[in-house]
């Protein structure tokens, strides 16, 4: 389908017109033939007109950014992008982290954060102000996309992945136009890519490891598209070239909400070193690049060293903390 033919196709989906049959049967075919990046962006869009949305303040519409991936890896992996996301927010970046509990690992993006001390359970204006305030703010999917209540049903009937597993991660509820992307197969990495395009995103990376991940691996090569000056181009990440060891795997395994809550926080005072450490650094110096705050690789890993090393990362993660409790 092209873009028009698609978003007419999700709007009815979304307005529940169809039939169970008829979802199912959409997303189905959808699947089968491979969705392309129309498709990706239609559904998107229709997605996005039917969240709650926050009404962010216009200074800050082009300089919000996201770092997530799309989840489903079944690496059992630390919070990895929300652990980079807050050393961002101290360096100057205005992250706005759109995640869910776990589905498939013991602890989603919701899951540690809470386990962290940050209350969640803060209404859209809170949310927008915590932003504003601390350069940060989390926005728990299930309460910004009430539409999916009836879709859901739908797609857990469906005995394989939908374009559902793809498009979250587009439909940031406070409209970032910048963002981290992690994805399961690398085959959609260009798709996504040109679907932000076609979403007038400014800055996207959409990774996906050789080993699985949907983050920048230390364990293997991560294929890549970025989207950077209108313009969208493939590359890999070797974690050598930067000099970061090649880890194994199951040097970067957490646990439940709780232990990947202490290893976040072992590694924001610094205390946590090796691949669970430098995953993060990793993950945060692409970020820096994509949010125009360092000039290269190198320079993104010396200022996310810097934060962790100097007390900025524990700092506003308190900050962050005391802020969340005010509601």
């Amino acid at each position: 389908m092209n873009f028009l033919e698609a978003k007419k196709a999700f709007a009815a989906l979304f307005q529940n017109e169809l039939s169970e049959w008829e979802a199912r049967s959409l997303l189905t075919t959808l699947y089968e033939n491979g969705e392309n990046e129309e498709e990706i962006a239609a559904a998107a869009t229709v997605m996005r007109s039917h969240s709650i949305r926050l009404s962010v303040p216009f200074e800050l519409q082009n300089k919000i950014i996201d770092i997530v991936g799309t989840g489903g890896d079944k690496s059992k992996s630390i919070n990895i992008s929300s652990t980079a996301a807050i050393i961002l927010a101290s360096l100057g970046c205005y992250v706005a982290k759109h995640g869910n509990r776990a589905i498939t690992s013991n602890s989603g993006s919701a899951d540690m954060l809470e386990a962290i001390g940050i209350n969640l359970s803060l209404p859209t204006e809170g949310q927008i102000k915590m932003l504003e305030e601390t350069n940060f703010t989390f926005m728990f999917a299930l309460n910004h996309h009430p539409a999916m209540s009836h879709i859901m049903p739908i797609r857990r009937s469906i005995p394989h992945p939908t374009i559902f597993n793809i498009i979250g991660p587009l439909c940031n509820p406070a409209g970032a136009k910048k963002g981290l992307i992690g994805v399961l197969n690398p085959a959609f990495n260009i798709k996504i890519a040109n679907a932000l395009k076609l979403l007038n995103s400014i800055s996207a990376l959409v990774v996906s490891s050789n080993d699985g991940m949907d983050e920048i691996s230390v364990s293997a090569v991560t294929k890549a598209a970025i989207l950077k000056n209108d313009k969208v181009s493939e590359f890999e990440i070797d974690p050598q070239d930067y000099g970061i060891k090649i880890s194994s795997k199951q040097e970067v395994i957490g646990g439940d909400a709780v232990q990947n809550a202490k290893i976040a926080l072992d590694t924001l005072t610094n205390k946590e070193k090796g691949a669970k450490r430098d995953i993060v650094l990793l993950n945060t110096a692409f970020t820096l690049i994509l949010d125009d705050k360092a000039r290269d690789v190198k320079e993104g890993l010396e200022m996310a060293n810097m934060a962790i090393d100097s007390g900025k990362a524990k700092d506003k993660l308190d900050e962050i903390i005391k802020f969340s409790r005010m509601f």
